[in-house]
């Protein structure tokens, strides 16, 4: 088994990364090679800006490249729980921006002729509980008749059409979503950004920062740069002189497995029709076919901010155990990959986007949204900063500091312990 992503190891490497020292003046200097950080650098080289990217491993080598591999239109909430805390305007703007991102990344990948493996497959959020259908149900009414008519719900005898497991109570289809190959468009989308005229540097993480006059300077151990404005794109893999973020972001561990390809007959034992599929518990689990016939399985098995071989294989074990209790049938199945990445959690589980006190300019905190969202933020930060249309859906949504937390997640085995609680007895 191979303890790297999936994503990664089966797409084309980036090769259009500038060698040598990090040097050089520009419009706008771009902190994180992920897709908000590269698709803000090719809307900006689009337009004529001098733009650089600075990433302080390889491109994509972040949540962007670490992930499940969904494209799925909605909120990481219910949409009746959105409307209660953002209120109605706000969580309908919200929940269409979400649908405008997975468009946007289609009509990216058809101007830039990226090979990515993007499909249309439609979300299933299936009930693992009776009273979690009822739920979904409740939500939907409201979901349906105000902002996304593009959905169903399917009782227990319909689900037994889309997938083979016992397991599932109904659900509620999203037909929107989507699924693509991370890797491969992340290496696309750069690609575009420098075919445009925008700079990456890679293993050029931010150090230190400092302001002479109006400019930013930016120091990396391969030099520096200098530039009029700066984005910082760095989730839950923040470091280097941005503590204001890492003070507000909760990065907690994702981990993923994949079978080896399955044959026809055990893709059919298993899913009847293509969909990303989620589960509804609070820690559960997502899963998918990969363009190769694997099954992609993850779900947040520990509540754990560290991702290295050692934690991913612990967690790949209890990713196999959830996988044969939904699916028997797979329990002789082997697995080929097995890896983790950090998610960029804020404390109400809603994305950030805007400007700091100090003039920074930043869009993160996707809250295991990201794959999708983080696309459009790229573009919309970057026309901000262009000075077209403000389209910020969170524009002015309040960001305070987790309490007791200065970078460390310190309280996930609590926070992970409550949730499971949760799930026991809800």
């Amino acid at each position: 088994m191979r303890f790297t992503s999936y994503w990664a190891d089966t797409a084309p490497a980036f090769t259009g990364g500038t060698p040598g020292s990090v040097e050089g003046a520009y419009d706008v200097a771009i902190v994180g090679g992920g897709f908000t950080g590269l698709e803000a650098a090719r809307t900006l080289a689009k337009a004529g800006a001098r733009v650089v990217v600075l990433e302080g491993g390889s491109i994509g080598s972040g949540a962007s490249g670490r992930n499940g591999g969904h494209l799925n239109n909605g909120l990481a909430h219910s949409y009746l729980a959105a409307k209660s805390h953002l209120g109605a305007e706000r969580a309908a703007t919200l929940y269409r921006a979400f649908d405008a991102a997975v468009d946007h990344i289609e009509r990216t990948v058809a101007e830039e002729q990226i090979q990515c493996n993007f499909k249309r497959v439609g979300k299933l959020k299936l009930a693992s509980k009776p009273a979690h259908y009822e739920g979904l149900a409740s939500n939907f009414e409201a979901l349906h008749r105000e902002v996304d008519p593009d959905t169903a719900m399917l009782d227990r005898s319909a689900i037994a059409d889309e997938v083979r497991s016992q397991a599932f109570h109904g659900g509620m289809l999203s037909r929107k979503s989507a699924v693509m190959h991370m890797g491969r468009y992340a290496a696309g989308l750069a690609d575009a950004a420098v075919r445009h005229g925008a700079t990456i540097f890679e293993n050029a993480a931010v150090t230190a920062r400092r302001r002479e006059g109006a400019l930013h300077v930016l120091e990396t151990p391969r030099g520096q740069v200098s530039a009029r404005e700066v984005l910082v794109a760095t989730g839950a893999y923040t470091s280097g002189p941005f503590s204001w973020f890492r003070r507000r972001i909760v990065a907690v561990g994702s981990f993923i497995v994949a079978t080896r390809p399955l044959s026809r007959a055990e893709i059919a034992s298993v899913i009847v029709r293509e969909r990303t599929f989620v589960t509804s518990l609070n820690i559960g689990n997502y899963f998918r076919l990969s363009p190769d016939d694997r099954l992609i399985f993850g779900g947040r098995a520990r509540f754990s901010a560290v991702s290295d071989q050692r934690s991913d294989a612990r967690s790949g074990e209890i990713l196999k155990a959830n996988l044969v209790g939904l699916f028997p049938q797979m329990s002789g199945v082997p697995l080929d990959y097995c890896w983790g990445g950090l998610v960029d959690m804020t404390q109400d589980r809603y994305p950030r986007a805007g400007r700091t006190e100090d003039g920074l300019w930043y869009a993160m905190g996707y809250s295991g949204h990201g794959a999708q969202m983080s696309n459009l933020m790229g573009r919309v930060m970057a026309e901000a900063m262009l000075g077209r249309e403000d389209r910020n859906p969170v524009k002015g949504l309040d960001w305070p500091a987790v309490p007791g937390h200065l970078g460390t997640p310190w309280f996930l085995p609590l926070v992970g312990f409550y949730y499971k609680m949760l799930d026991r007895f809800q």
